[in-house]
C-alpha cells in the first residue's frame, strides 16, 4: 500500500481531506463525509513508514518534541497537500487536506461581488474568518491572486504552512512558512516590516501578540490579511478584544476601529443541486457606524447594522443561508442547523 496510490484514489473521488489513523483503513472526506478507502487496515509500522516518506529528521525531532506537526507535501502533477502528523493512543496519525495546484479565481469561488471589491483597498485590516475547513485559505488566496494580477506591490504571506504557491506576475511575492522561514508569526510579522511590504498576509491572528503587530502594521498604511476561527463579525470583534488585558481593551477598541475595514465570515454547505460545496457568506464592512460601535463596546448592534446595510453590500449569515436555500443549493435542515438564529430563520423559509 503506497502513499502515493492512497493520495491518487482521494484525488480520483474529489476528497478534500485523507485521514490515516492505525486499527483503521486510510479514510477520505468527499462533500463533508467520511468515507473509508478500499485498502488495508493500517498498522503503526506502516504509517510511520509513511511519515517517513514525508519528513526529513529535523521535523521528525520537532514531532517528538512537540507531539504534533504541520508541514506541507507535495506529489508532483497530483496536488499539494497541508499535513499534521500526531499522536494518538501513542501511535502516529496523518490529516491531510488537500491543496488545488491552481489558485482559483475569486468570481469561480461563489463569493459575493463585494469580496472582490476588498482587493482595491489601500491600507486596512481583513479578516477572513470561520471554522477549519471552510474555505479561508482559498479565498485569501483568490484575493492575493487578484492583486497580484493588478498591481506592482511587494507581497509578503506567512504561512503555517504554505498552502498555495502564488507565482509573482505584476508583484513581487515572498512566501514564509512558520518552522521553516520563520520561528513562529509574531517574529515573522515583526521582521516583515523591515521588508518593505504593501502588503502582508498572516495566516492566522492566533496570540496577542501576532495580533498586536497585524493591527500596528494596518495602522501605518499597510493592507493587512488574516484569519481566526470564529463564525461572525461580532464574535470576531469580540475574540479581538478579549485577547488584550481589561487595562488596554478600551484603547484596542479605538485602533480596531480605526484599522478595520471588513470581516468576512464562511460557512460551507454541501450542495443538493449538484456534487461540490457552496459558501454561505457573511460580510460586515466598517462604516463610521460600525467604526463607533466597535469603539462604544456595542459589539451587540453588528449584526442589526449588517442587517439594514445590504445595499452597500453587507449581508448577514442566515441571510445568506436563506437564499442558498431559496437558490436550491442546499437542503432545508443543513441550513437550519447552521444558521445563527435557526428558529428566526426557519419561520423565514416556511413563509
Amino acid at each position: 500500500m503506497q502513499l502515493a496510490d492512497i493520495l491518487q484514489t482521494a484525488s480520483d473521488h474529489n476528497a478534500s481531506d485523507v485521514h490515516m489513523v492505525t486499527g483503521h483503513p486510510p479514510m477520505m472526506r468527499i462533500n463533508t463525509v467520511i468515507t473509508p478507502m478500499d485498502y488495508p487496515i493500517l498498522t503503526a509500522e506502516s504509517t510511520k513508514k509513511t511519515l517517513d516518506q514525508m519528513i526529513n529528521e529535523t521535523q521528525w525531532k520537532r514531532l517528538k518534541e512537540q507531539m504534533d506537526l504541520d508541514f506541507s507535501y507535495e506529489v508532483p502533477s497530483l496536488a499539494r497537500y497541508r499535513v499534521n502528523a500526531h499522536y494518538q493512543r501513542g501511535e502516529i496519525a496523518l490529516s491531510m487536506r488537500t491543496i488545488k495546484e491552481d489558485v482559483p479565481l475569486l468570481e469561480d469561488l461563489n463569493l459575493p461581488e463585494v469580496i472582490s471589491r476588498l482587493t482595491y483597498l489601500p491600507r486596512g485590516l481583513v479578516l477572513v474568518t470561520g471554522d477549519t475547513g471552510s474555505g479561508k485559505s482559498t479565498t485569501l488566496a483568490s484575493m492575493i491572486q487578484a492583486m497580484n494580477e493588478r498591481y506592482r506591490k511587494h507581497i509578503i504571506t506567512l504561512e503555517d504552512p504554505v498552502e498555495y504557491k502564488l507565482v509573482s506576475r505584476k508583484c513581487l511575492i515572498e512566501q514564509r512558512e512558520h518552522g521553516h522561514d520563520m520561528v513562529n508569526f509574531s517574529s515573522g510579522l515583526k521582521h516583515a516590516l523591515r521588508q518593505d511590504p504593501d502588503i502582508i498576509l498572516v495566516g492566522e491572528m492566533r496570540d496577542l501578540e501576532t495580533t498586536a503587530l497585524a493591527i500596528s502594521a494596518a495602522e501605518t498604511g499597510h493592507l493587512v490579511l488574516s484569519t481566526l476561527h470564529t463564525v461572525n463579525a461580532s464574535q470576531t470583534v469580540e475574540r479581538i478584544i478579549d485577547m488584550y488585558p481589561a487595562v488596554q481593551q478600551n484603547q484596542i477598541r479605538s485602533m480596531l476601529g480605526n484599522t478595520l475595514q471588513a470581516v468576512v465570515s464562511q460557512t460551507l454547505f454541501s450542495r443538493v443541486d449538484k456534487p461540490g460545496m457552496v459558501p454561505a457568506v457573511e460580510v460586515m464592512l466598517c462604516t463610521p457606524a460600525v467604526r463607533n460601535i466597535i469603539r462604544e463596546a456595542r459589539t451587540f448592534e453588528i449584526p442589526n447594522v449588517i442587517d439594514t446595510n445590504r445595499q452597500m453590500g453587507m449581508v448577514s449569515l442566515d441571510n445568506a443561508i436563506g437564499e442558498l436555500y431559496f437558490n436550491g443549493f442546499i437542503s432545508r435542515e443543513d441550513a437550519i442547523a447552521q444558521a445563527a438564529y435557526p428558529d428566526k430563520l426557519e419561520r423565514q423559509l416556511a413563509a
